[in-house]
């Protein structure tokens, strides 16, 4: 019996160093994640994160408007990634909001390339997928360390 239960917790040890570390994420984790995959211009990867019904408020500059569902979305992306990447990414000011229903996180994000587009992001989760992302242009964005 003793054998039995050693060779399960083996078992699940080796089962769960298998699973992505993101499957197991924090919002904080999740927000990184996000944003490394927009400075790198992964359209899949960004997309990951969203419910079916996320909505995408982009908030100043020329993409500038509101989008609903995940096509609609995609095609924001896709288009931001062909004129803008790959980015260096710096993230600061990063707070987490969270209760059972939900979770909050707020950053002041630049996105560096030719130009920086800096920007005050918020992303709403419920049940551990965006379901509101704001891309908010904010050319005084103010930088300090998480």
């Amino acid at each position: 019996m003793h054998t039995r239960t050693l060779v399960q917790a083996i078992l699940l040890f080796v089962v769960s160093a298998a699973i992505p570390a993101v499957v197991f994420a924090g919002p904080a984790q999740k927000a990184t994640t996000h944003f490394k995959a927009i400075a790198a211009g992964h359209v899949g990867q960004i997309m990951r994160g969203d419910a079916p019904k996320a909505r995408f408020h982009w908030v100043g500059g020329s993409l500038d408007g509101a989008y609903a569902g995940k096509a609609a979305i995609r095609r924001v992306w896709t288009k931001f990634a062909k004129a803008n990447t790959p980015l260096k990414v710096n993230i600061a000011r990063r707070e987490v909001s969270a209760n059972p229903k939900g979770a909050t996180v707020t950053a002041n994000v630049v996105f560096q390339g030719k130009s920086a587009n800096k920007v005050r992001y918020v992303l709403l989760y419920r049940d551990g997928r965006i379901v509101n992302d704001v891309w908010q242009i904010d050319p005084k964005l103010a930088m300090k360390a998480d």
